[in-house]
């Protein structure tokens, strides 16, 4: 019984490859959140090449610029920043070079609906690494007002206060 149980351990362990399981959050863009209102989200797959998906794996991304837009019925990601994969030497990528995300035909035809109305545009709020592909969270976003940012900072310095009391 113990012997068939750990041929069927050893099994598990070369069925799965070595491939990492679950998701894995990389990186955030905190400033979207700041400055636009998530009215929704969507999760595409990111077309990379070799050594922007192994820069990526270490952390050296930044989405802060990055936007998306749709060209010939296909959509990008532009102006994120992935640094060059240092060992990867004289076979290294662009780092500002805009990436194809990996969406179906409905999906670009929301996409491109919601940037066209005024005043909307489609950010990534985050980049992850699900059982070791890249994916990109695109929030179809409203730029804030100035006073709508004021109003969350009077709310939360209220909240503070009642805490403050209760206490």
């Amino acid at each position: 019984m113990a012997r068939k149980r750990r041929r069927q351990e050893v099994s598990n362990k070369v069925a799965g490859k070595g491939r990492p399981t679950g998701e894995r959050t990389v990186a955030v863009n905190r400033r979207a959140r700041r400055d636009y209102e998530v009215l929704s989200t969507l999760v595409a797959g990111l077309s990379l090449c070799g050594s922007e998906i192994k820069s990526v794996r270490l952390g050296s991304i930044s989405l802060a610029q990055g936007f998306v837009t749709v060209e010939d019925g296909n959509a990008y990601l532009r102006d994120v920043h992935i640094a060059r994969y240092k060992p990867a030497a004289d076979r290294n990528h662009e780092p500002d070079r805009p990436r194809r995300l990996l969406l179906n035909k409905m999906e670009i035809v929301q996409l491109a609906s919601h940037a066209n109305s005024k005043g909307r545009t489609a950010v990534p709020l985050r980049l992850l690494l699900v059982r070791g592909w890249a994916k990109v969270e695109i929030g179809l976003v409203r730029g804030l007002r100035r006073y709508d940012n004021r109003d969350k900072i009077r709310a939360r310095e209220a909240a503070r206060e009642i805490a403050r009391h209760l206490r």
